[in-house]
């Protein structure tokens, strides 16, 4: 697939971006944005970039296995550092600014890797979509000053994705993807226990064979999440007994699915305009 004119300037606009950086660290996470960034840093710098990868509790299993083997296939020199945002008393409250104290854990952690290792930058995946969504995380990095280069080259999901596509990158339609713990709704901590119970039910629906979904956590209820185009097999009497018997198993008392359908940030709705506020 050929590129558009405008795209291969945002893509030579990306290069020229990672190459004004230096020696520089990416936070990566295995999804499609810090994947490619990953890729393209390795493109432009060779040995100069390192991906870093934050392991804790609340990145699943299969996300981090996935993750480290799309590096491996693309040879880009990646690190794995244990982060401990359990241990943040704030983090575990789960309240709006949850997502900033955990950016907040793997920037600093980061930033001491990257002053040990004379690295010069850090860089993660945000891109001009993300600057419409509630994402608190995004001040943490500013706080750090942790580079943007998607952003700053103007691309948009769908042309991180094109740009995938054409560069023959099988992540290129890997569906969303976020930490374990914003499936878990606010205000209620977020625990070992909770995050596996999440990841459980998730691992769960994928070997049904589903592809786009979530497991909120809302205490003893599990409301799942499924992508619209694969509604129609959730919604089937032999499809809710399967549902109701595992995700009790787990640990849930009572199992939904959500009528509306699989969407990003759902949580996010709960909240009242003056908490977006106070979590920046």
């Amino acid at each position: 697939m050929a590129i558009s004119g405008l795209l291969a300037e945002k893509r030579n606009a990306l290069d020229n971006e990672l190459r004004s950086l230096g020696r520089v660290l990416v936070a990566y996470s295995g999804g499609i944005d810090s994947a490619f960034l990953a890729w393209a840093a390795y493109r432009a710098l060779g040995k100069e970039m390192l991906a870093v990868i934050a392991d804790s509790a609340s990145l699943a299993r299969y996300q981090l296995n996935d993750a480290v083997e799309f590096a491996r296939e693309q040879n880009i020199p990646l690190e794995i550092i244990r982060t401990q945002e359990l241990a943040r008393p704030e983090y575990v409250r789960n309240d709006s600014s949850r997502c900033f104290h955990c950016k907040d854990e793997l920037f600093s952690m980061m930033s001491e890797f990257a002053a040990a290792n004379n690295f010069q930058a850090i860089a993660y995946g945000i891109n001009v979509d993300d600057k419409g969504d509630f994402r608190p995380g995004q001040a943490a990095a500013v706080q750090h000053n942790v580079a943007a280069p998607l952003l700053n080259a103007g691309l948009r999901k769908d042309e991180i994705r094109g740009l995938a596509r054409e560069a023959g990158l099988r992540i290129w339609d890997k569906p969303a993807s976020a930490c374990l713990s914003s499936r878990i709704e606010y205000g209620r901590e977020v625990t070992p226990a909770a995050l596996a119970m999440v990841e459980h039910g998730e691992d769960a629906l994928r070997r049904l064979g589903f592809r786009q979904f979530r497991v909120r956590h809302h205490g003893d209820i599990a409301r799942i999440e499924i992508a619209r185009d694969e509604m129609a097999r959730a919604m089937t009497t032999q499809m809710a007994a399967e549902f109701s018997q595992i995700f009790k198993k787990i640990g849930f008392k009572f199992v939904t699915l959500d009528l509306e359908g699989f969407r990003s940030g759902s949580m996010n709705a709960l909240l009242t305009p003056e908490q977006i506020k106070r979590a920046g």
